[in-house]
């Protein structure tokens, strides 16, 4: 019987991980992949995530970019220093720091375990695996977008937008790069890695495209990448879409379960590792006999995410509908570029940039 079952070893699960095992609460960590894996990921990380860990990140950090280049349809090229870096990092070496963290001060982690099905009895969840069957007090679903676990949870499965990223050492340099305009309502982006460079595309308002991986390989291959020799996938994407209802009587959804991904920029690790952070938090608070704790879940996240995801999503409806004339207003010009990064690292909030613009607009 563990206090705290986590399916998902993603930023999310293994964050919250940690904040229960710091606390002395027995977790287990199931996953149905190997550790570390090589997952799609476009190896970007905010430093503003560094206020949610007690332990230092720079282990896993081996470059801090400070310049980004725009283009329109792989034209009109824009080059921008900028003055908040984004930390790049390979997302297996992240992934196995974050485990580690968390196993050293007690936590359990199973690999290559599946989970099969939950059944909540007695108030005790019992979980089927494709193993031995595993029992727990309270339930962490981080497995994903696309993952089951919100469906078995009785949740309203979120609507999921198709993005692919791939892989590759045959182009170096040390600028994160996007363009707009190749992808209809969507973007491309590639970033350094340590052995050359990630790109990835995604549909940020469009559910129904079909050609996503031939228009990123056509992309990546006019950018000089061998695609041939390019590790290529697909995968799925839950924007944040409104407020929704976190948690249950003994369940919490956390990372790209709980439709947490900025519907702007798409960024994934940032509100996972926060909402691990945060589903551990109330859940050492129910151990501990906190008798509202359960409700503070879905409010924090709410108070704290989602009153600027209302403003991220309302840009990007304008954005990704009239993305040409979008950028030749406003992505071009190196002040967006000034805040959005500061965004991005958490220093500014969308809802900051809107309320500058109200204060222009309406000066009395």
């Amino acid at each position: 019987m563990f206090d705290c079952i986590i399916v998902g070893a993603g930023p999310a699960g293994r964050t919250a991980a940690d904040g229960l095992a710091k606390h002395r609460h027995s977790v287990l960590v199931v996953e149905k992949a190997s550790l570390p894996c090589n997952q799609p990921c476009s190896g970007d990380v905010s430093g503003a995530i560094a206020q949610w860990l007690d332990f230092d990140l720079t282990p896993a950090i081996w470059m801090k970019a400070n310049k980004i280049t725009y283009t329109s349809k792989m034209a009109y090229l824009v080059q921008v220093p900028i003055n908040s870096p984004m930390w790049m990092v390979q997302q297996d070496v992240l992934d196995d720091f974050l485990i580690k963290q968390s196993q050293k001060i007690g936590a359990e982690l199973r690999r290559f375990t599946q989970v099969k099905g939950i059944k909540l009895k007695h108030y005790v969840w019992e979980v089927k695996t494709n193993s031995e069957p595993v029992s727990g007090r309270y339930l962490i679903a981080a497995d994903g977008a696309g993952g089951p676990m919100t469906k078995w949870l009785g949740w309203k499965e979120p609507k999921v937008f198709l993005t692919a990223s791939l892989a590759t050492r045959s182009i170096k340099g040390n600028a994160i790069n996007f363009d707009f305009g190749t992808i209809k309502k969507g973007f491309i982006w590639s970033f350094p890695k340590a052995d050359g460079y990630s790109l990835s595309i995604a549909a940020m308002r469009c559910d129904k495209l079909k050609d996503i991986k031939k228009i990123l390989t056509d992309y990546a291959t006019k950018c000089g990448a061998d695609v041939r020799v390019s590790n290529l996938r697909e995968h799925p994407l839950s924007l944040w879409n409104g407020d929704r209802k976190l948690h249950s009587q003994n369940a919490r959804l956390a990372g790209d379960a709980a439709c947490l991904a900025d519907p702007l920029s798409g960024e994934v690790i940032r509100p996972a590792i926060f909402s691990g952070f945060n589903a551990a938090q109330a859940i050492d608070r129910v151990l501990g006999g906190a008798d509202n704790a359960k409700e503070q879940y879905t409010e924090s996240i709410a108070q704290e995410w989602d009153t600027d995801m209302v403003w991220a999503s309302r840009l990007a409806k304008a954005f990704y509908q009239f993305t040409g004339a979008a950028y030749r207003a406003g992505v071009k010009l190196p002040m967006t570029t000034q805040l959005m990064s500061k965004i991005l690292c958490g220093e500014l909030h969308y809802a900051d940039i809107a309320n500058r613009a109200f204060n222009k607009l309406m000066p009395f």
